[in-house]
Parts: structure tokens; sequence; C-alpha cells
């Protein structure tokens, strides 16, 4: 069984790549999340990855974290005991979604998130957007024209229009840019992380 022994530090030319304990690959830290077993036995799922102890790296999709708990794997891994929580998997999905939010959150209250059709199109035409956010729920012809304008700049479509306007404070909101900057690449990386989560398995299959 793998358990990735590299520093977590990335100073001094550490690779920022770890191993899969489930499928035994080796990924960029942006495709998995880092868990770390607390005092009680229990994983954690340490999605800013700062939590002191050894790591242990999953793929971040909802049905290898639910075959590392089925398998006994974090167990394997750590050479130890370990409780798993029922229903990890979809409590990763949730932390990772209202981090997301938050990140939103924190770029709205920096001057560096706009949301609506009309804004965001003059933000884009502006090229202040490092980051363009299009709801799941979105209709195709809105898509289709946000991806028009959007050029070079990158997109993504994980969250739904409920959880754009929760994160900017308003009902519901289908288009948000993000300014370019630390807060658009943090944001970039978490929503590839949940985009694992929310995919099913025969949108999985098609991503391999």
């Amino acid at each position: 069984m793998h358990e990735d022994r590299t520093p977590d530090r990335e100073d001094g030319g550490v690779a920022k790549e770890r191993i899969c304990i489930v499928t035994g690959e080796r990924k960029p830290k942006n495709h998995l999340i880092r868990f770390v077993i607390a005092l009680d036995g229990e994983p954690v799922a340490d999605i800013e990855e700062r939590l002191p102890g050894r790591g242990l790296w999953l793929s971040a999709q909802h049905d290898v974290v639910n075959t590392a708990c089925a398998k006994n794997l974090f167990a394997k891994a750590a050479r130890r005991e370990v409780a798993v929580p029922v229903g990890l998997a979809d409590r990763i999905e949730g932390l990772l979604s209202r981090r997301c939010m938050e990140l939103i959150g924190l770029s709205r209250r920096a001057g560096a998130a706009v949301g609506g059709f009309e804004k965001v199109r003059t933000s884009l035409a502006n090229g202040r957007t490092g980051l363009l956010l299009t709801a799941s729920d979105a209709g195709a012809d809105g898509r289709k024209k946000m991806e028009r304008l959007a050029a070079a700049v990158p997109m993504q479509s994980v969250l739904t229009s409920a959880e754009l306007g929760q994160a900017l404070g308003r009902e519901a909101v289908v288009h948000v840019a993000i300014g370019p900057g630390r807060l658009a690449d943090r944001l970039m990386k978490d929503l590839g992380r949940l985009e694992g989560f929310r995919r099913g398995p025969d949108d999985e299959a098609a991503a391999v």
C-alpha cells in the first residue's frame, strides 16, 4: 500500500506531486485531497494542506474516497487503526463547496468579483478577468455566449446559480468574473477538486 513520505513542504525544489493511496498514481497536488489521521483515529481532510502529521493523499473523486473507506485503505497506509466516519466523501464535497463560496465572497469584498451577464461581459472586455464562473445549471445559450466572450480566460462550471448567488450575497447568479491574482488561483484549484466530487461515473470515465 502506498504512503507518500515526501515532505509536504515545497521549498527546496520538492515536486508538487503526491501518490494516491487508492490508485497508486502520482498526480499533481491540485488533483488530490490531503488527509491526516487525528488523535482519535479519524481521517481528517486537510483542504488547506496545513495540518501537522504525515499526509495521506487521495484523488479528488467521490468514488476514490468511497473505495478508500470500503477497503480500509486509510488504516493500511497509516499502519494504525482508523475510524472512518460515515459519508466521508459527501463531507469533503461540502467542505470544498463552502471553501469555494468563501473564496468568491473574499474576492467580492476585495472588489475583485462581479456577477451578472453585463458586468461580467464588461470585465472580460476590459481584460480584468482571471477566472470566469458559469453556473452548472446555466442555460446552454448563455453558456455559449460567455464561452465566446471569454476567449483564453479560464472557465469553471461547478457551482450552481444558487451557490454563486449565496457567495455574492444575492438570490441567484449565473455568471461571475473573478479578477486575476492569488484568490482566483486558489479558487481555480478548489473548483477543480470539487468537480471531481460532482462528476458522475460516466463523466469520470470520459475524463480519463
